[in-house]
């Protein structure tokens, strides 16, 4: 077995952990402070809505030997309009230009294919009304509510409320993020960012749905044993499931890192970006959410109960107990006192 797997092994059986849960406050304070960062981002610099939000024309040229600096200075001249132009792998060129409507995209073509040395027919205009990225924000915005009312009411029927406020939570948090990086490097917002948006919630829900399902029957019957408190099989969860975690958003980030780093950077395929950006960092911040987030979230709103706070005083009632007598706590708990997360563990030991 390889040391990660070992290690997930040990995890998973409660021979090793790490106390996410009590150090919770901790990331609590990370990501107020990564979110009060992109919202400032977003309210000063704001975000590069692409042409497809904002309206205007799409020019593709062909093979030229007119550098992007002198295109971008030639196609702001002859349209009047700030101008984004961007190198092809091909040797050509997409300039884009907003604010262009039909009468005027006939001339500024007629213009470029003079100052880029190539024939008007050679480059193919794509025009772009306002309204019709209007309506592709409006649906975006439409698909992403139902989204949500859709995974909260799923999660609240599967688990229960507190988990779908806290998965909700981290979904926010998780598109809060992303939206802030763009605000931050400047990279164009177009209709593949809005899908990538979208995927990454899919992703994010994922892996805290993973955690939820080992909380929730970790914690079945939980008040009839005076082992472990709520938290604490909160945080055996996440621990069971942290190497899993690690090997699928490690394994999905590779290959969006590929198209983000290699086909946007190197190879300057820069419509790459468009999604790629999205995907990478909100894989990045779904993993973080699920772990440091949803679970210790869902850990605060639990132990608000009677129930659980009555099980605490149990719990730590016992252990002082066993700590007058000189005896371990968990040593001296009987196998029916222990959660079905401890069975598990147990089984796992005897395979």
């Amino acid at each position: 077995m390889s040391k990660l797997g070992d290690l997930g092994a040990k995890l998973y059986r409660g021979e090793v952990g790490y106390d996410f849960v009590g150090k919770r406050f901790v990331w609590y304070g990370v990501s107020i402070l990564i979110t009060i960062t992109a919202i400032v981002a977003l309210a000063v610099q704001g975000l590069n809505m692409g042409i497809e939000f904002k309206g205007g024309a799409v020019f593709t040229t062909p093979k030229t030997g007119v550098s992007v600096a002198k295109a971008t200075e030639a196609a702001e001249k002859a349209s009047g309009h700030d101008a984004t132009v961007q190198g092809l792998g091909t040797g050509g060129l997409r300039i884009q230009i907003s604010g262009l409507d039909t009468d005027s995209a006939a001339g500024v073509k007629k213009q470029l294919a003079t100052d880029l040395k190539v024939t008007e027919g050679q480059i193919n205009a794509d025009l772009v009304g306002p309204s019709w990225g209007e309506q592709i924000a409006n649906k975006a915005w439409t698909g992403l509510g139902v989204f949500m009312v859709l995974v909260v009411i799923y999660l609240a029927i599967a688990f229960e409320w507190r988990m779908a406020i806290a998965a909700l939570i981290a979904l926010i948090h998780d598109l809060t993020i992303t939206v802030g990086v763009y605000a931050l490097v400047g990279f164009e917002v177009t209709p593949g960012t809005v899908i990538g948006l979208l995927t990454i919630l899919g992703y994010s829900l994922y892996d805290t749905v993973v955690v939820f399902d080992g909380l929730k029957e970790g914690s079945k019957d939980i008040t009839k044993q005076t082992r472990w408190t709520f938290s604490e099989i909160a945080n055996r969860s996440i621990n069971g499931t942290l190497v899993r975690s690690i090997n699928t958003t490690v394994v999905a980030l590779l290959p969006v890192g590929a198209l983000l780093f290699i086909g946007g950077g190197f190879l300057g395929a820069g419509m790459l970006n468009d999604i790629s950006l999205s995907l990478f960092v909100g894989l990045a911040a779904g993993a973080y959410s699920s772990i440091f987030i949803a679970t210790p979230l869902v850990v605060d709103l639990k132990e608000r109960e009677p129930a659980m706070k009555a099980l605490r005083k149990r719990v730590l009632a016992k252990r002082a107990a066993a700590a007058a007598k000189g005896e371990s706590a968990e040593g001296g708990a009987d196998t029916e006192d222990a959660p079905q997360v401890v069975a598990q563990g147990r089984s796992g030991r005897r395979r």
